[in-house]
């Protein structure tokens, strides 16, 4: 079995370590009230919850064309790859108050593993620039 990440707690190192990564597929956030339709897509859908709406759930893009939900607003998700605490205080504001300082739309995931950002798809690369620039600097931050 192999040691688990180190879970990081401070703030600072926290945006120091999100080291953005940009996923190929494109995300469409997507609701239905019939439980039928949700079951068959929750094994295909990045994440589901349960709201007293209905079902919420993210999915591939061309799966939400396909069962014919709408798909105008397609997001690109960007992977925080740092093990952040559960318990962890600040990396969702930081990441948020930066995007939101550049003009860029977000929503956010977190997961056990990982954080997620989901942007509209054409805001995508420059949301990665925004988080690899926080990234640099909380980094050069942690070292002064």
């Amino acid at each position: 079995m192999s040691t688990p990440p180190k879970v990081i707690r401070d703030r600072s190192a926290m945006l120091a370590g999100i080291k953005p990564t940009l996923q190929k597929e494109r995300f469409v956030f997507c609701t239905t009230q019939d439980p039928a339709i949700a079951a068959t897509l929750m094994i295909r859908c990045v994440a589901f919850f349960q709201e007293k709406e209905g079902h919420s759930f993210v999915i591939v893009e061309d799966i939400a064309r396909e069962r014919g939900f709408d798909t105008s607003l397609p997001m690109a998700c960007i992977v925080l790859e740092v093990f952040s605490a559960l318990d962890g205080v600040g990396l969702t504001a930081g990441v948020a108050a930066a995007l939101a300082e550049a003009n860029i739309p977000c929503n956010m995931i977190a997961a056990y593993h990982h954080d997620y950002v989901f942007v509209p798809d054409g805001l995508a690369h420059e949301a990665m620039q925004v988080l690899t620039d926080l990234q640099s600097r909380e980094t050069a931050k942690a070292r002064s």
